[in-house]
């Protein structure tokens, strides 16, 4: 998942990372018990983040658990985690390292030497990516190709009526029936350490 209302700048370099943003929102690992259907928005609590440096650049990811999940009151940093899912955050790592590597790209990098840091910082990530949305919404800098029409945000020069946000829905094309999923991505691949 994501953190609405905020963006990793591709402009800006992280003073923590050294590397700067992949110009999307921050990412959500949801660590809880319950799977949450695509596009359902949730409510969530931070227990900490994950600094990857994805291709060069920042791409953090939060880790958080549903506010609503019958154990999100025994969990509120991410020592929590590692001490009542055990392996889970080495897991989570190792996955990260690897996803791309079957596309025959290399493993990805972390700050910090892959180490996880705890919630007040990953708050503190939240608010500056935070700070890098509202100058995204609000033309204080260049969002390149980013369309950032919008209903809510009124001091936002790409704030949008109620009518112009209808007439552009009902413009758009009708949806189409969904690809089939071609059978060359349904395989396993496996990972030889050197």
């Amino acid at each position: 998942g994501l953190v609405f209302q905020t963006w990793e700048d591709p402009s800006h370099k992280d003073e923590n990372t050294g590397c700067c943003g992949d110009n999307d929102p921050i990412d959500v690992c949801e660590i809880g018990s319950k799977v949450c259907s695509r596009g359902e928005v949730i409510k969530v609590k931070v227990l900490g983040t994950l600094a990857l440096i994805d291709e060069g650049e920042t791409d953090w990811k939060v880790i958080a658990i549903n506010v609503e999940d019958p154990e999100a009151a025994s969990y509120n940093d991410i020592e929590d985690v590692r001490r009542m899912k055990p392996g889970y955050l080495e897991a989570t790592v190792d996955w990260f390292r690897r996803y791309k590597v079957p596309d025959g790209k290399p493993e990805n990098q972390f700050a910090f030497n892959g180490e996880f840091k705890g919630k007040d910082f990953a708050l503190d990530v939240i608010k500056g990516t935070h700070e890098h949305w509202k100058a995204l919404i609000t033309k204080k800098t260049d969002g390149g190709e980013i369309n950032c029409t919008n209903l809510t945000v009124s001091d936002s020069p790409f704030c949008c009526s109620q009518d112009c946000a209808k007439a552009t829905v009902d413009a758009a094309p009708p949806c189409k029936a969904a690809s089939p999923i071609p059978p060359e991505v349904d395989k396993w691949f496996y990972y030889q350490k050197n």
